[in-house]
């Protein structure tokens, strides 16, 4: 079964998301504790993996390094609707934003969680929507569970990606958590005392 979500329900996943090759990374350490974020400026990969990063056919999804380094090359594939976009959780939006005059030729964006207490995809979600506004679909990938779906789908997301040891039907009830929230957000966009009817 299908352990991706679009919008509210079960969905099949068209795209194909391409990753770099797995590498083992040290274990970093600060003030005695381990660090789990990478930060802004951190390489992705080298320019002899994204120069070698293989393209199949068909719908992909290809990390923001890709996309930058190779945009001669992939533009057909985004003009004919096949090529989305990944971030990884240090990147910035902005330097998409400077490779394309509409961010919405991009069918698909997608963020990647590397760990479920890193928060920042979910700014970065209200930015795009917001800010720039990008109206197609916004997918969570990564580490992606049922607790932050609700949350997610208030910051922009629209499409989900769960980890493959969780319960896609399962998460399908995050959405229930809260019937009506307090504040303004990106997908209820008044708070809840102007959304009352008196």
């Amino acid at each position: 079964m299908s352990n991706f979500v679009k919008g509210t329900t079960l969905s099949a996943n068209e795209w194909n998301l391409l990753r770099y090759p797995v590498v083992a990374e040290a274990e970093q350490k600060q003030a005695g504790k381990t660090v789990i974020f990478k930060v802004t400026g951190t390489e992705a990969a080298s320019a002899e993996t994204i120069a070698a990063f293989a393209l199949p056919a068909g719908k992909i999804i290809v990390p923001l390094k890709v996309w930058l380094a190779r945009r001669e090359e992939l533009t057909p594939r985004l003009a004919a609707g096949e090529l989305g976009v990944w971030f990884e959780s240090f990147e910035l939006i902005e330097d998409l934003i400077a490779s394309v005059e509409d961010i919405n030729v991009f069918p698909v964006i997608a963020w990647d969680f590397v760990r479920f207490a890193d928060g920042r995809g979910f700014s970065s979600a209200a930015l795009l929507r917001q800010r720039y506004g990008y109206r197609n679909e916004l997918r969570a990938i990564g580490d992606v569970l049922r607790d932050q779906l609700f949350f997610m789908r208030r910051c922009g997301f629209d499409a989900y990606e769960l980890r493959a040891d969780r319960s896609a039907q399962d998460a399908l009830e995050g959405f229930k958590d809260f019937a009506e929230p307090y504040q303004a957000a990106v997908h209820v966009d008044q708070p809840v005392w102007r959304r009352h009817a008196r």
